[in-house]
């Protein structure tokens, strides 16, 4: 089995002006086209017949108390604004790291240099100011397989909710934000804003087209 993991750096984004239709957001967010364009990423998604495991997998000591209480309560809520979307996946929050489909750490990195002897794949070298995804997946049949989720200690502890929903969403495949300001504070997938605290109506589209509800467990 061949896999491939996305380049450094989580997202990328697509410039746009004014409101989209659904399919050229869809497609913006799901293959990185933009509208009237070819996709420049494959389509990514789960298999949806067991529930996908998350598990706050590391928390280093810069993190504890305020921030740490803040990020898992911001996950809780992560998880319930999507399995309430109405698509055909459900998550579930595990205390056992090494069964979860998608780990996140809240690793004690400022931002200010290359991350170095992590011990998690993919992280080091790379330079994280916020958060970040990295997905994996089968090559021949574009199922993702599992994914690393990381945030840096300079992101906004006000910022939390909103970025861990827009990461724990991207893992499930839409790894390209929109940069547009008829999006800020509308759409998690806003490149420029970490306002949106729930899902947009286009967002939830997304998550139903992407993963229909009839394959909901």
């Amino acid at each position: 089995m061949l896999m491939h993991a996305l380049p450094a750096q989580a997202t990328e984004f697509v410039q746009t002006e004014g409101r989209l239709n659904d399919d050229d957001f869809y497609r913006l967010v799901a293959c990185g086209a933009a509208p009237d364009r070819p996709c420049t990423k494959p389509e990514l998604r789960w298999q949806t017949r067991s529930p996908l495991r998350v598990a706050l997998t590391r928390i280093d000591r810069a993190f504890l108390g305020g921030k740490q209480m803040r990020a898992r309560a911001a996950l809780i809520r992560a998880l319930q604004y999507l399995n309430d979307a109405g698509a055909g996946f459900r998550l579930v929050q595990t205390d056992e790291p090494e069964i979860a489909d998608i780990r996140i750490y809240l690793l004690d990195t400022d931002g200010s240099a290359p991350i170095e002897n992590s011990g998690i794949e993919g992280i080091d070298g790379a330079t994280i100011r916020g958060a970040t995804v990295r997905i994996w997946w089968d090559t021949e049949t574009r199922h993702i397989t599992r994914a690393t989720i990381v945030f840096s200690t300079n992101l906004p502890i006000a910022q939390y909710e909103s970025a861990m929903l827009e990461e724990v969403t991207q893992a499930l495949g839409f790894m390209t934000d929109i940069r547009n300001s008829a999006y800020d504070g509308l759409s998690i997938f806003s490149e420029d804003r970490n306002a949106s605290k729930q899902l947009g109506p286009q967002d939830i589209m997304v998550l139903r087209r992407h993963y229909p509800p009839r394959g909901r467990p």
